[in-house]
């Protein structure tokens, strides 16, 4: 059965509402609510020890990108995230753990490309990972790209776009 990932907040393909935008305090000038979207996923294969849930920019001016959310150790009897579950005050499921984003702090940080650029894609993909993953809270965004690299049983991806 194919891993598949989905969302009551915006479907495959379609730009992200200002709910999911990033708020005026990240500095970059979007004036968003900066909730994380809903996020709703199929049961792992056999052997799923733990989800995590990424959001990775590609077409972020940096050369490398740009994270905007990472959530690992996700208990393998959690299939969804509600919405604003990764922004403050919101609730994730006990054990589940935020890392460093790309904006210097864990928790999500809404999209917010440069004005007037192209429209971002916004990458958000489920990991079935084999095990929980030995990391803190301020575990760099790419040693947990390593660890899901390596870890990794199956993955699903959902893609909203942004502009401003």
């Amino acid at each position: 059965m194919a891993f598949t990932v989905s969302s009551n907040s915006f479907k495959n393909g379609d730009y992200l509402a200002m709910t999911h935008v990033g708020s005026a305090d990240h500095g970059f000038g979007c004036t968003g609510e900066n909730k994380s979207p809903h996020l709703k996923w199929s049961a792992g294969p056999a052997g799923t020890k733990s989800y995590a849930v990424t959001c990775y920019d590609p077409d972020a001016p940096t050369g490398s990108g740009f994270w905007h959310w990472l959530v690992v150790n996700i208990p393998p009897d959690v299939t969804e995230l509600p919405l604003g579950a990764g922004s403050a005050g919101g609730e994730l499921p006990k054990g589940a753990l935020q890392t460093r984003t790309d904006y210097g702090f864990a928790g999500y940080g809404g999209p917010c490309p440069p004005q007037g650029d192209h429209p971002h894609r916004y990458i958000f993909t489920v990991f079935a990972v084999n095990e929980m993953l030995p990391v803190k809270e301020d575990t760099p965004a790419a040693q947990i790209g390593f660890n899901l690299n390596f870890k990794t049983l199956a993955k699903a991806t959902i893609m909203g776009l942004f502009r401003r």
